[in-house]
């Protein structure tokens, strides 16, 4: 038998077992939340991240004129590999040669003219001894000689300028790799360094894939990198087979707009199945790093969407307290900033909690939660 009192001083007997506990209860103190927590820690992990990716020619060369000309024969059969070095097209030579052989001439006039300056200098010098000739005539002769000499030199720069010309007539590839299309044919007229090109040569292997990481990701794999660690690269497309390569660098400069790194990655192409523009899917393997894991269940978005977990102190005081993360790794996050080692987050039961709540907590146990799930389902 329990007597209760109400706000307008009216007294009632209750006769109730469960009443008078809680009015006991109520007498003792605060009633405590039940709840499980886990203490988070530090522990190595495989870290790896997945990012879209589009691939990129390592190298890639437009193929032009260095002279005008009639292209007069295509050497080479489009979509197949070219070496460098490789004639690709002819053009019409005639005007070239003939215009080397009008320079070579010239080249052994003046050779000519030297040699009869030359002979003239040997005889005034002789008789400049018998003094038969003034100081004149032997200062004369000589910058005579010197011309011719000059001569001589110009000849030959015409000369090589005419051979190299007359070479231009011939296309060569700049690279080697695979060539498309001739966008020309046999017949058309084509000039120096115009802006249209004749084909284009892209060298496939190896092959860029170049992707965007969030200012987070950049930030580890920057000090890895910096580290002198090499980061290993795969494309995550079964339909392209095993494709590995290595991450190349990462950008210096943090995209305004969407806040992101960009980074690229050179990519092992020998079966040439990886072409230019590509969109792959590719995977980061950062090794094993030192994190901090909690337990997705225990988390919860406040009205801001932003991430946080309920941390109790060593007086069983719970609070919220927001947590940034980089990743998903299975059932966990991997947090990044908010949370300490050795903390103690609630896991099971933060639902009732309020901030400053006294709880009972007793340690979550992940194999204990995962069965009662099994029994459920």
């Amino acid at each position: 038998m329990l007597i209760l009192a109400t706000a307008s001083g009216i007294w009632y007997y209750q006769n109730n077992s469960k009443t008078g506990q809680a009015a006991q209860s109520m007498a003792a103190g605060p009633v405590k939340t039940s709840v499980t927590t886990l203490t988070v820690k530090s522990e190595p992990v495989n870290l790896t991240i997945s990012l879209p990716g589009r691939t990129a020619a390592f190298t890639q060369s437009q193929v032009r004129p260095q002279v005008s000309g009639i292209i007069k024969e295509r050497l080479f059969q489009e979509g197949t590999m070219v070496t460098k070095g490789q004639p690709l097209y002819q053009l019409d030579a005639a005007r070239y040669e003939a215009n080397l052989k009008s320079a070579q001439a010239n080249l052994q006039s003046a050779k000519a003219n030297f040699k009869a300056i030359k002979a003239k200098h040997n005889r005034i010098k002789s008789l400049i001894l018998k003094k038969a000739v003034s100081q004149q005539d032997l200062d004369d002769i000589e910058a005579q000689m010197d011309q011719a000499k000059a001569a001589i030199s110009v000849a030959e720069a015409a000369v090589a300028l005419e051979k190299i010309n007359v070479d231009y007539s011939h296309v060569y590839a700049p690279i080697s790799g695979r060539i498309g299309r001739s966008n020309l044919t046999v017949g058309a007229l084509v000039t120096a360094s115009q802006a249209d090109s004749l084909a284009t040569i892209t060298q496939l292997n190896p092959i860029y894939v170049d992707m965007q990481a969030s200012e987070t990701d950049s930030i580890l794999i920057q000090k890895i990198l910096n580290s002198g660690q090499q980061i290993d690269v795969s494309l995550a497309d079964n339909e392209l087979g095993e494709v590995r390569g290595k991450l190349a660098f990462s950008d210096v400069m943090v995209s305004e707009t969407t806040g992101s790194v960009g980074l690229r990655a050179v990519m092992q192409n020998d079966e040439g199945a990886l072409l230019p523009g590509l969109y792959v899917n590719a995977e980061i393997s950062l090794g094993e790093q030192e994190s901090i894991l909690v337990p997705q269940r225990a988390t919860t978005r406040n009205a801001k969407g932003e991430l946080l977990v309920w941390v109790v102190n060593d007086k069983n005081v719970a609070n919220p307290q927001n947590i940034q993360v980089s990743r998903a790794l299975g059932s966990n996050w991997v947090v990044t900033a908010g949370l300490q080692k050795g903390d103690s987050v609630v896991v099971e039961g933060y639902q009732r909690l309020g901030p400053g709540s006294e709880v009972e907590a007793t340690e979550w146990q992940a194999t204990s939660a995962k069965n009662q799930s099994n029994s459920r389902g």
